[in-house]
């Protein structure tokens, strides 16, 4: 039983495999279908004789590793180099074995690493919110450094342009909170505080949240994907080589330009979803658009509207912050455009969730 590179020699307590040649990557595959073919695991001791060899890589020699590992075989090798080899390989594969089971076992070192890494993060974010600060500061204290173009140019990329979807998309919300609440309204004979429910729900909570959901998915993922493509083409480093400040020219305008609108889009967002809350009150529970509007003009204070509009510029400052810090970061690669996307939508939406816990906790606490 033997080819070319292996010869196996049986007797009653032992197996002996005779190897020849050059043992290299190339006869490697031949080697173990050659072993497979015959089981060599039911042999009670194995015997590796590498005498006839003419040559060893590393890839063979991690091999025979294995099999010395695998069935504590014995190899009978005069050749110093060749015995060199097999060592250094088995030492280095024991070494990398050791590490990943240091690694799969220490919970706490992962955990540790964790949270140092997204410590550092926000370390990292923390700085640039103070660099915007300190560069608004620079920024309105002379008039001629406000970029009005660049600013109105944002202004209608951003927000303008996404008045349609946050106009439909709390229109339906609307209808559809109206609706379900109509349901369980009927059933009490309480078809009239439906107009309690969606003014307090729309003005405080719901239309500044949805409208910051479609801004973070819409203008806060395309300022990161506009920002770091134009770091990767280093249009950014040409700007900086030519004196022109980034954060004047691509920072700035559209922070502010979202501050400035944000409000007139939670507007937008309570008016249509009054309106899809109106049409469910007519259809559903027989309530006249002019009887919804005069009990709504009783039980809903203004302070309930400003409520939701003095969130719009902190939601506003947090979308274009972190949608731009995660352009900033992007690495040389089109992969890391669509990581830092992606984390930029999903890190907007927590922190616009947190700014809105911290603002119900604080208007409740006074009375607002």
């Amino acid at each position: 039983m033997n080819n070319k590179f292996l010869k196996l020699d049986y007797d009653k307590e032992k197996l002996t495999l005779v190897f020849s040649g050059e043992l290299t990557l190339y006869i490697l595959q031949e080697v173990q279908g050659y072993l497979f073919k015959h089981n060599i695991s039911q042999s009670k001791k194995v015997i590796i004789d590498l005498e006839n060899i003419t040559y060893l890589d590393t890839a063979f020699a991690l091999f025979l590793s294995d099999i010395t590992k695998r069935y504590r075989s014995q190899v009978l090798c005069t050749n110093e180099n060749y015995l060199h080899t097999l060592k250094l390989v088995a030492a280095h594969h024991e070494g990398l074995n050791k590490k990943d089971d240091i690694h799969k076992r220490n919970f706490f070192e992962s955990l540790g690493k964790y949270f140092c890494k997204n410590y550092l993060a926000f370390l990292s974010f923390m700085t640039f919110v103070g660099k915007i600060f300190s560069s608004f500061f620079l920024y309105f204290k002379n008039s001629k450094n406000i970029r009005y173009k660049e600013i109105a140019f944002e202004i209608n990329e951003s927000t303008i342009r996404a008045l349609p979807i946050v106009a439909l998309t709390s229109f339906l919300i609307g209808l559809v909170v109206a609706y379900q609440s109509a349901y369980q309204l009927r059933l009490y004979g309480a078809n009239i505080f439906i107009v309690d429910m969606l003014g307090l729900s729309i003005f405080r909570e719901l239309a500044p949240l949805i409208t910051a959901i479609v801004i973070a998915g819409r203008s806060g993922s395309s300022y990161t994907a506009q920002i770091g493509a134009m770091k990767i083409t280093q249009e950014i480093d040409a700007m900086q080589t030519m004196g022109f400040d980034p954060f004047s020219f691509l920072v700035l305008p559209r922070i502010i330009a979202l501050i400035i609108m944000f409000p007139i889009l939670i507007f937008v967002a309570d008016m249509m979803a009054m309106l899809g809350g109106i049409i469910v009150a007519d259809v559903s529970l027989n309530i006249t658009p002019s009887l919804f509007l005069d009990r709504f003009n009783e039980v809903i204070a203004i302070k309930h509207f400003y409520v939701g509009i003095v969130k719009g510029p902190f939601f506003a400052f947090l979308i274009a912050s972190i949608g731009i810090y995660r352009g900033l970061i992007v690495k040389d690669d089109t992969q890391s455009i669509g990581f830092n996307t992606t984390k930029s939508v999903v890190e907007s939406l927590f922190a616009v969730i947190v700014c809105d816990a911290i603002f119900s906790i604080a208007f409740t606490n006074l009375g607002i």
